[in-house]
């Protein structure tokens, strides 16, 4: 006896284009172009697995040689739409298992035939990336002229592998993945037609884990629904190793309140668990992405760099991890790691940043409020006036402001280029977290920080480090302020680093001509640092007490020799 029974997938199978899910723009098109007769020779769908590429292509394929077709949909009454599953004149090809040239061959002396009974000849060609380059070729200049009563439509889940050439010959449709909401309301009504009982946590868990793929999502419900017993979402979690929300909620809430005791007991808890690290990962990131984008839109810098840190981390254990140790065990060192940072840098640093705050402001009222302590204030009046001569500041110096834009230019060129020269990939992870825990141990109040919040540290020497910004206007306000951050991270990190900002578009320039450079064979050399223009025209006494005092840039004169000889200093 033959066994009728249907996996829920082919079941529910679309067979109209109103049945299709979540493609309303691509649909739309496609009815569009039947309407007004504009049938194209070529087409390729392309989008992730099981969100309806072939079986939108079968739909269409039934539509344009539907007799009678009304606003762009079959009447399914004709001889054409009757017979639609033994139709000679639509041919569907499985490009993964008949990807060589001699199966293309045969495909294109047939398509010299005309159709039987139908208006058109359709091929669908499924995974048609899986073709070989000699494949593509022989199909090329049948795509470039086929017989007027040809349409092909190409399917891929892969678009980037399909040759140019194949592609500017094709009308192209994008097949999105299907939201959780899109794939929870088609689950709850394939569910009461199949009368499968049920929860709601259930169907939206199962959406999660389909990934926005509808075929996977009801293979899920498929083989759920073989027990009589009701499906609530431990059922779920149970035989497809997921994790539920309210478990990553906990993590998450642990993790941002620097509770390690509590960290590690829900990690424990999971040792013995059958969960598939990868869903646990995914669900992770997507809650820590989430709590990074409150913390941004609230201003609270200091968080949000440590959750963005975190998910970069979190998505490169992904590739990683080695099978011979517990993923669980890694992905917790990782937040570990931020969460003892994160205590140190309270407990500590940013505390201390933000007393000398206090203070500063504090004493700042009291000079207001009581003038005559003016006069006992001289001289500390005469250091601060000392301390902003001393900063490098373009609106201070008008007259050289193009000479100084000048000068930031080539101590970028110069610097890019030393980095280069003395870069150690060793020495690029180290530096990464202490730009990262400097950029921690700012007060969120600190102008530094507002600059440096979203850079990123690139490439790294024992002397200098690179820092990307998308923004220009970051970038510029980094290099005019540099010498500000040097002395900051200095006073907080105990290291001396000469920083240089570079927008994000050049630093890809940048990086290819690097990369080309080491191919060919070229040695980088170490160049001179230009002076600053600001110590022009300044009697060469004062320039060299000057440099004797800025803790900015140099921290003595001897680091000036050290650069550059006595010989390189000219006083004019």
């Amino acid at each position: 006896m033959a066994n009728d029974y249907k996996v829920l997938y082919r079941k529910y199978r679309p067979t109209t284009f109103d049945e299709i899910v979540g493609q309303k723009y691509s649909i739309e098109m496609l009815k569009n172009a039947v309407t007004s007769n504009k049938i194209s020779h070529a087409y390729i769908f392309t989008g992730p697995r099981g969100t309806g590429k072939t079986s939108t292509a079968k739909i269409f394929a039934k539509t344009i040689n539907c007799e009678n077709p009304k606003d762009g949909v079959p009447c399914g009454t004709c001889n054409s739409c009757q017979n639609i599953n033994n139709n000679a004149d639509i041919i569907e090809i499985d490009a993964a298992s008949n990807n060589g040239v001699d199966e293309i061959r045969e495909l294109i002396n047939n398509v010299k035939i005309a159709p039987s009974y139908s208006k058109y000849k359709v091929y669908i060609i499924d995974e048609v990336h899986m073709l070989s380059q000699s494949a593509f070729n022989a199909l090329l200049l049948t795509l470039e002229e086929p017989p007027s009563h040809i349409v092909f439509i190409l399917a891929t889940t892969n678009i980037e592998s399909v040759p140019i050439t194949i592609l500017s010959r094709c009308q192209r449709y994008d097949f999105k993945k299907l939201s959780d909401e899109e794939l929870s309301n088609h689950l709850k009504k394939v569910s009461d037609l199949e009368k499968i009982a049920i929860t709601d946590e259930a169907i939206e868990e199962i959406a999660y884990l389909s990934e926005g793929g509808c075929r996977d999502a009801l293979s899920i419900l498929n083989q759920l629904s073989t027990s009589n017993d009701s499906i609530d979402l431990n059922t779920v979690l149970n035989n497809y190793g997921s994790v539920s929300m309210i478990q990553i909620q906990n993590i998450v809430k642990y993790y941002l309140k620097n509770s390690f005791e509590q960290l590690k007991n829900v990690f424990d808890s999971m040792e013995k668990s059958s969960m598939d690290y990868k869903v646990f990962l995914k669900k992770l990131i997507d809650r820590l992405f989430k709590e990074a984008v409150e913390y941004k839109n609230k201003n609270e810098n200091v968080e949000y760099l440590k959750i963005k840190e975190t998910i970069f981390e979190l998505n490169d254990l992904i590739n990683k991890i080695n099978i011979n140790v517990d993923p669980f065990i890694l992905i917790f060192l990782v937040l570990v790691k931020n969460v003892s940072v994160s205590e140190e840098n309270k407990g500590m640093l940013v505390e201390t940043e933000v007393e000398k705050k206090e203070k500063i402001d504090t004493e700042m009222v009291v000079e207001t409020a009581k003038p005559e302590t003016i006069e006992n204030s001289k001289e500390s009046s005469k250091e601060v006036k000392k301390e902003k001569k001393m900063e490098i500041k373009p609106k201070e110096i008008p007259l050289l402001n193009q000479k100084y834009i000048d000068y930031l230019e080539e101590l970028k060129k110069v610097r890019v280029n030393n980095c280069f020269a003395e870069a150690d990939k060793s020495l690029l992870l180290s530096s990464k977290e202490k730009w990262l825990q400097f950029n921690n141990n700012l007060a969120p109040t600190d102008e530094i920080k507002s600059i440096i919040i979203d850079s990123e540290l690139v490439l790294a020497s024992s002397t200098i480090n690179i820092v990307i910004d998308n923004q220009e206007s970051i970038v510029d306000m980094f290099n005019n302020n540099i010498k500000k951050i040097e002395a900051k991270y200095e006073e907080v990190m105990g290291v001396k680093i000469h920083f240089i900002a570079v927008l994000s578009s050049d630093w890809d320039r940048d990086k290819k001509e690097y990369i080309k450079n080491i191919k060919e064979k070229y040695v980088y050399k170490l160049m001179e640092e230009p002076i600053s223009p600001q110590l022009e025209d300044t009697p060469e006494s004062r320039v060299k007490e000057s440099l004797r005092d800025s803790s900015a840039q140099y921290s003595d004169y001897t680091d000036i020799l050290k650069i550059f000889s006595e010989d390189h200093i000219e006083i004019k």
